[in-house]
């Protein structure tokens, strides 16, 4: 298991009651947990041909910025709707309660490019999914998906059954 696991810590009823947090801000704090997190994110995935790595915003946006400075390719951030100042692609998924949507802007991936994704912490799955969605709506290829961190009882993964997922830490 990666050291850097041992830096993250649980934080009671955040955002609300029953939920257990899982606060990666001291490994973020860590550089040399930092460097292991990107190494061990670029080892799992050094047999594909990666053109560019796009993240979720926020915590994605720090592990995926890393990853792709590693891999020398470009970096694409997929933010929440609205927050794009160009034309953007878009993807409306369910959550819990209601729904989100994510935009990523729409000259971001070029047709073939096989892409990258990462974020933080995989949970549902849902905004990934539709991350991988957004990838495609722009002709590009899902070569894989990353994360730090599985909560495995909430079975993201079948949310992402048809792409690669790799997890670091798996909870």
């Amino acid at each position: 298991m990666l050291k850097a696991a041992d830096l993250v810590r649980d934080i009671k009823d955040f955002p609300k009651p029953g939920i257990v947090f899982k606060d990666i801000t001291p490994v973020l704090r860590n550089p040399e947990a930092m460097r292991e997190v990107v190494d061990a994110l670029a080892e799992a995935f050094s047999d594909v041909r990666v053109d560019v790595v796009a993240a979720v915003e926020a915590r994605g946006f720090i592990f995926g910025a890393c990853l792709a400075q590693k891999l020398a390719v470009g970096f694409v951030p997929i933010r929440k709707k609205g927050k794009l100042p160009y034309k953007t692609f878009s993807c409306t998924y369910d959550l819990e309660y209601g729904q989100d949507t994510i935009e990523m802007h729409c000259d971001a991936v070029s047709s073939g490019d096989n892409v990258l994704l990462i974020d933080d912490l995989l949970a549902t799955g849902g905004t990934m999914a539709a991350a991988a969605k957004l990838i495609e709506q722009a002709g590009g290829k899902v070569a894989g998906i990353g994360f730090f961190i599985e909560l495995t009882f909430l079975n993201g993964r079948e949310k992402l059954k048809n792409y690669r997922v790799t997890s670091l830490v798996k909870y």
